[in-house]
């Protein structure tokens, strides 16, 4: 590995985002994760006439309608329209749908609930504060429903809405830059060292086993993990090298490790039971392979992955250096560097539910890391996801060049200014700091970057310095 490649945790800087000065008005008390929506009024029922049964449907990120109505005893029938898994949960009654994949329905009884007016959210993390929130008013004889708080929708934030604090939004967006970069506990991507045993053979260690994680300031979560760090700690080796990789199962069911990208035999591919057994608890499996072929990869379990993986079971590893274009040469118009020494080189791993929710390397705004360089640094980016929904990644201010696609570099590599990463695809990007500021990056599915409360999730800053 050259010393100008360094691979690990984005370095953090203590520099905050510079914000304009924004209107004064009280912050926003719009829903966080559970928390009350902000206040608009609904039109109350005109009669006590109110259905037995109302359909509602989850997508991203909406629950329709977001303000329910039906009789004292009803049914909800509950259809996930998204493509990412959501639930319908009734804050503090303890009703809620299982977790459904997209296209299936669930119907839940109301019939254990009082007349009244209950907050209505998905659990899973993240979707509450990208607009997953409502209201339910279950509405007993002779009874009308009353103006109440709702979730949302096409309409909320219309100027005609009378009930919209508008300096309260500005105030919220001020004041969430402003927390930014800020510090919690836990660091992932981590270099992960071998032992080098006596014929060369590079053995590295992972332990599966649940963790507290801290996503963001004060949200403590249950994170599935690897060497107790999200992502899990960063693999490398060279093309040649003899690889083991010992993992020991510390979790509550069995367990594989599945080598995403990786070029090895079928028995080492990590799918219980079908190329080996599963790892139980307690126990340990040696996977070994040689690396022929460099790799921009990554590990997961394949076992139980819908749950795990969303809840922090992911890492990366690589495989040699990614082959980069001539230096100086012309592509798309635009000239590269005479010099094309790499000053970082890091995983940029995006997740979008579970326990984790939208993060970017295992962190939701503000406690995203910052990427810190100098003028005229080449910054290596390998994107990973390991989530659900596609991430469409927008950096300010820099075009980044597509070199590698899954780890094989590209023909034809191009320039944009927006890269679209799927699930389980991998891109890697260069590119140049050329000009001094602090220039946001972040995923341009606004509803996972920006809520009422400000910014959130997938939001992070490239800062240059002279």
């Amino acid at each position: 590995m050259s010393e100008e490649r360094t691979v690990g945790a984005i370095a953090v800087a203590a520099v905050a985002l510079v914000a304009l000065v924004l209107s004064a008005g009280a912050l926003v008390t719009a829903a966080r994760d559970g928390g009350t929506p902000a206040a608009v009024a609904v039109p109350a029922a005109v009669s006590s006439d109110a259905p037995a049964e109302v359909s509602v449907e989850l997508s991203e990120f909406a629950i329709t309608p977001g303000a329910i109505e039906i009789a004292a005893g009803g049914t909800l029938q509950v259809t996930n329209v998204g493509v990412a898994q959501h639930d319908l949960s009734i804050v503090d009654t303890g009703l809620a749908t299982p977790m459904l994949n997209a296209g299936q329905s669930a119907s839940l009884d109301l019939s254990s609930l009082a007349p009244g007016t209950y907050e209505v959210l998905c659990t899973v993390a993240g979707h509450a504060s990208g607009g997953m929130i409502g209201t339910l008013t279950v509405i007993g004889d002779g009874e009308a429903a009353t103006p109440v708080a709702s979730g949302g929708g096409h309409g909320a934030h219309s100027p005609s809405n009378p009930d919209i604090d508008w300096a309260g939004l500005d105030q919220a967006m001020h004041d969430s830059i402003g927390a930014f970069p800020a510090e919690t506990e836990g660091v992932g991507n981590q270099p992960l060292e071998p032992t080098i045993l006596e014929d060369g053979t590079k053995r590295f260690e992972l332990t599966a086993e649940i963790i507290e994680w801290e996503v963001e300031p004060g949200k403590i979560v249950e994170g599935w993990s690897y060497n107790g760090q999200i992502p899990g700690p960063h693999i490398r080796a060279e093309v040649g090298d003899k690889v083991e990789v010992v993992v020991t199962n510390d979790l509550p069911l069995g367990t594989d490790v599945h080598w995403h990208g990786i070029i090895l035999d079928n028995e080492m591919d990590g799918v219980a039971p079908l190329t080996q057994d599963l790892i139980q608890p307690g126990e340990s499996f040696t996977y070994a392979f040689t690396a022929v072929e460099k790799h921009v990869a990554m590990y997961h379990p394949h076992h139980h992955s819908q749950f795990k993986i969303p809840n922090g079971m992911w890492g990366t590893i690589q495989v040699g250096d990614v082959d980069l274009p001539e230096p100086g040469s012309t592509i798309g118009g635009r000239t590269l560097p005479d010099d094309l020494t790499i000053a970082q080189e890091f995983p940029m791993v995006v997740n979008d539910a579970g326990t984790i929710g939208m993060s970017l390397n295992g962190k939701s705004f503000p406690a995203t890391a910052p990427i810190v360089a100098k003028k005229g640094d080449n910054i290596l980016m390998h994107y990973y996801n390991e989530g659900l929904q596609i991430h469409p990644m927008h950096l300010h201010g820099f075009p980044q060049l597509v070199v590698a696609k899954d780890g094989f570099p590209l023909d034809q590599p191009y320039w944009a200014d927006t890269v679209n990463v799927a699930p389980g695809e991998r891109y890697s990007v260069l590119v140049t700091a050329e000009h001094v500021g602090a220039w946001v990056f972040h995923c341009h599915i606004l509803t996972h970057a920006e809520t009422d409360e400000g910014m959130y999730g997938m939001v992070t800053a490239f800062i240059v310095e002279e």
